[in-house]
């Protein structure tokens, strides 16, 4: 494997490579854009585009659907081009051109389109990014490589919702402090351009691209993982989008300038729980770990249903910034855990198509929900969803060391 030159630290160990902190800076910088347009997004689109709640939902469930399934085949891409950067390019290009179509969006439509460009872009870099970490840092330390780079992501996913609440105090109209997510995403495509630097050409260059989902070998996998597929599924029926939880908080009374403060406190406890709770997995059952995300996230839908003012709401996004760090790490270990040594690529390509599907469905239906009944009937469905889920993890395990 090709690997960057890494230069000793102080302790005569090997630094994490130059690439790895220049990826992690890319990152940091297009989340912080990214989250200030999303943090305003659904309020924009409501309360001055005009659209329903349902359509925020639609437009939210696609997005983070298409991003899902894309991210399936760009790694497989990748490894057939043996090259990382254009692809990263192509990537982080689409997201950064879509920024400025926001504040210059007029209909509900291009709002849809460039949210739609984002999410591609999003899928198309995910995967060649972190196949790019693996490609520079040597094994013994690429636990910590993968870390950095992810620590330096959610940095930018708390900044952005922050630099959005304090623009918005000073600017107050939602498509200024827009355009000004445009220049983080700038100063990201020049670092990727100019910063990062490719390994050389991966192992098996040239070679014809093979799809990472193999249908005719799909009922290979087992029992023990088409149980986490389902309870998997499940669960994301019950986690719709981010959007409804910023959606919430301005129904609880919070001003536009303030909503986003639901992202920040969500984040933050993502970020304070993911690490302890991927360890603890290591060394508890992994069932144990996902049906305490299960019952947070109960927790966090009764919270954000109670008409109760801000201490629920913010209590609510607490549990559910909880939720996802008991989860989403563990789901994906609970699927290598079960999948055959030889057909990793295919479980996590069916995996990711089948989460994919269910955001759609699950963003859909809390929109539809929200419309018809309220928003206490969205967070009490996802309760609903979560609990049933919940009972799943209960049921008899196959074979795997997910149980």
């Amino acid at each position: 494997m090709n690997q960057e030159h890494s230069v000793p630290d102080t302790n005569g160990k090997r630094a994490i490579p130059r690439t790895v902190w220049m990826l992690g800076l890319v990152s940091l910088f297009m989340d912080l854009s990214s989250e200030m347009i999303h943090s305003l997004l659904p309020i924009f689109l409501v309360s001055g585009l005009g659209a329903s709640v349902l359509a925020v939902g639609v437009i939210e469930g696609v997005a983070e659907a298409i991003a899902l399934i894309v991210k399936v085949f760009s790694g497989a891409i990748s490894d057939a081009l043996g090259r990382r950067k254009g692809l990263l390019l192509a990537g982080y290009g689409l997201a950064a051109l879509s920024k400025p179509l926001f504040p210059l969006a007029h209909s509900v439509t291009m709002v849809f389109a460039a949210r739609f460009i984002d999410r591609i872009g999003k899928g198309i870099r995910g995967a060649p990014r972190d196949a790019l970490v693996a490609d520079v840092t040597p094994p013994r330390i690429r636990g910590a490589a993968f870390g950095l780079r992810q620590s330096m992501d959610t940095v930018g996913a708390l900044l952005g919702p922050g630099l959005a609440v304090i623009l918005m105090l000073a600017f107050t109209d939602i498509r200024h402090v827009l355009w000004f997510a445009v220049v983080p995403g700038i100063v990201a495509m020049g670092l990727l351009f100019w910063g990062v630097r490719e390994a050389g050409p991966a192992p098996g260059r040239g070679r014809v691209f093979r799809s990472p989902i193999r249908w005719h070998a799909v009922r290979g996998l087992g029992a023990a993982y088409w149980r986490v597929v389902t309870i998997g599924a499940v669960f994301t029926l019950a986690r719709f989008s981010e959007a409804f939880l910023i959606l919430r908080g301005q129904d609880m009374g919070l001003s536009a300038a303030w909503a986003p403060v639901v992202l920040i406190v969500m984040s933050l406890f993502y970020t304070l729980s993911a690490y302890p709770a991927g360890w603890l997995s290591d060394r508890v059952p992994r069932t144990a770990v996902l049906a305490s995300g299960l019952i947070l996230l109960v927790l966090a839908d009764l919270a954000l249903a109670i008409d109760g003012g801000a201490w629920p709401l913010l209590a609510g996004a607490a549990l559910w910034g909880l939720h996802m760090g008991f989860s989403q790490g563990i789901l994906s270990a609970m699927v290598a855990d079960t999948a055959p040594a030889d057909m990793k690529g295919t479980a996590f390509g069916v995996f990711n198509l089948a989460s994919g599907v269910c955001m759609l469905l699950a963003s859909v239906l809390a929109g539809w929900l929200w419309q018809a009944w309220g928003p206490s009937a969205t967070f009490l469905a996802g309760a609903v969803f979560a609990a049933v889920a919940l009972l799943g993890l209960a049921m008899p395990a196959g074979r795997g060391r997910a149980a």
